[in-house]
């Protein structure tokens, strides 16, 4: 492979697969990381509401327990948006395949890598082989 790859090229394709399964990744390493540290803090703030929810459910009960813990809300908001959103990108590049958009921001990140070398942090995830 020479300095300036073409999109057409078998190993340029597969270091843009390699960039997007990084990605996709990194996404879930990410989200889990915030269940397993915001979450159980947001819930650990929530636990006086949480027995109330216990005893007697109601939806104006979670909106106020809700509302009047603002950062348990934002915290647990933070985790269920992310993984909501991460499902439905990820869902949607694999029932309709990633916008041409996205692909492009895919190969040119790869280019740069390519650029930069062995210095750059994706590369022995991206370009490096087994082999090397």
């Amino acid at each position: 492979m020479g300095l300036n790859p073409s999109p057409d090229d078998a190993i340029f394709n597969a270091q843009v697969q390699k960039l997007h399964r990084l990605t996709v990744y990194t996404r879930w390493f990410v989200i889990a990381i915030l269940w397993l540290t915001v979450a159980p803090l947001s819930l650990w703030a929530l636990r006086g509401e949480i027995a109330l929810w216990q005893n007697y459910f109601t939806w104006s009960a979670v909106r106020y327990g809700l509302a009047y813990n603002r950062f348990a809300a934002m915290g647990l908001g933070l985790c269920i948006g992310l993984t909501i959103a991460t499902l439905v990108w990820q869902s949607r590049n694999i029932l309709f395949g990633v916008s041409p958009a996205y692909q492009h921001r895919l190969e040119q990140q790869v280019m740069k890598i390519i650029k930069q070398g062995p210095t750059h942090p994706f590369w022995k995830w991206v370009i490096s082989t087994k082999d090397e």
